[in-house]
């Protein structure tokens, strides 16, 4: 059994509430049945391997040239709570078994969704939700999207913890 796996994306309307269209969206799955919702997305989210954060710095460098957003808003706190943030994303919404993270940016709109489920195993599922606001969002997309597979990924790999009740064939 992988640790992670990438499954279609099904847009519920769950999903769609989230931005007025979705124009990318992504899914990927692990296994986590030892950790609460706060901390499997401090796991994926707020623990980031040397590569990415280098990634994200050089993303940053990038992006301030093209005026996109690079610093902390002006409401930025590490609060676990409606409003508080996990690194730069925002936290839309918290419930026991989901927390939606995002930010609304001139080029797009991102979501990224956290869902824990009692299935036996691949109960978090992480999806990413993606409105263009414009030309620039769709090619900045065209352009990250290769890194935003293998980081995401990555990230959700962070949150993995062998199921034992399992059987992991």
């Amino acid at each position: 059994m992988k640790k992670v796996k990438e499954e279609s994306t099904e847009l519920t309307e769950d999903l769609k509430k989230w931005l007025s269209k979705i124009d990318f969206s992504d899914t990927f799955l692990t296994t986590n049945h030892t950790n609460n919702i706060e901390e499997i997305v401090n796991l994926v989210f707020n623990t980031t391997p040397k590569w990415i954060a280098l990634l994200f710095k050089l993303r940053n460098k990038i992006a301030c040239f093209i005026g996109l957003k690079t610093k902390e808003p002006d409401d930025y706190n590490e609060d676990f709570k409606v409003g508080g943030y996990i690194k730069f994303f925002k936290i839309y919404f918290i419930s026991e078994n989901e927390v939606v993270l995002g930010a609304d940016d001139s080029h797009l709109n991102f979501r990224a969704i956290t869902n824990k489920s009692n299935s036996d195993s691949y109960n978090i599922k992480v999806t990413t939700l993606v409105e263009y606001n414009n030309i620039k969002g769709e090619i900045y997309m065209r352009i990250i999207k290769p890194f935003h597979e293998k980081v995401v990924k990555r990230m959700v790999k962070n949150a993995y913890v062998k199921n034992d009740n399992y059987s992991e064939s």
